[in-house]
């Protein structure tokens, strides 16, 4: 019996025997009484399933920051007035979202994207916010073009960046995967259950 089940068990019995013993109740009433003060016990000191906010609470409160800068890019987009851009940001807004569920599920791959929670994101949401501040004056100076060039073009590089950051916290797990397709491939190919070999084998049978 596990330790919730024992105290729960023993508020019950408490709960009986007071009314029953001490106040002389009857049997009846004493065992609902003693059956409800069980079920309180089982509520109260039940399993609780522990949560990143419970078990990491840094982490939690890292995912919880990055989780609000990736809506005030998804925010952004709109006011963006270049497609292509827009494009670029939907995109990034999908991988940040997609890195944040990865790593809120797998907390030990945290340390592989602290640059990126630290440093990466937080320069994204600068570079967004200052672009669109200069898209909306209008400006036509030989400075401005170069700097819709240059952030343009870093934006594209952060787009690339992200998806490679995505792809390199699921590495170990596709490299153990196809270790797993090719042990799995040879096992089907020796017991020729694989096509090829299945057309083999017939060809085989016919002959004889």
């Amino acid at each position: 019996m596990k330790n919730k089940e024992i105290i729960s068990a023993a508020i019950g019995g408490m709960f009986f025997a007071v009314p029953y013993l001490a106040l002389s109740l009857p049997v009846l009433p004493s065992v609902l009484i003693g059956a409800c003060a069980f079920g309180a016990g089982e509520l109260v000191f039940g399993d609780k399933k522990l949560t990143l906010k419970d078990t990491n609470r840094s982490l939690y409160d890292i995912l919880e920051l990055a989780k609000r800068q990736n809506k005030h890019i998804l925010d952004m987009i709109p006011l963006i007035e270049d497609e292509s851009i827009q494009k670029e940001l939907n995109e990034i807004h999908e991988s940040v979202s997609k890195i944040i569920n990865t790593i809120s599920k797998n907390p030990e791959k945290s340390r592989q994207a602290n640059n990126f929670f630290d440093y990466y994101l937080p320069i994204t949401i600068k570079l967004v916010d200052r672009y669109d501040e200069i898209e909306n004056q209008k400006l036509t100076s030989k400075d401005s073009k170069t700097f819709f060039q240059s952030t343009n073009k870093m934006i594209r590089e952060i787009n690339k960046a992200y998806k490679s950051i995505l792809s390199s916290l699921y590495q170990s797990e596709l490299v153990d995967m196809d270790a797993e397709m090719k042990v799995f491939d040879s096992l089907l190919k020796a017991d020729g259950y694989r096509d090829a070999d299945l057309l083999n084998n017939k060809e085989e049978e016919k002959d004889e």
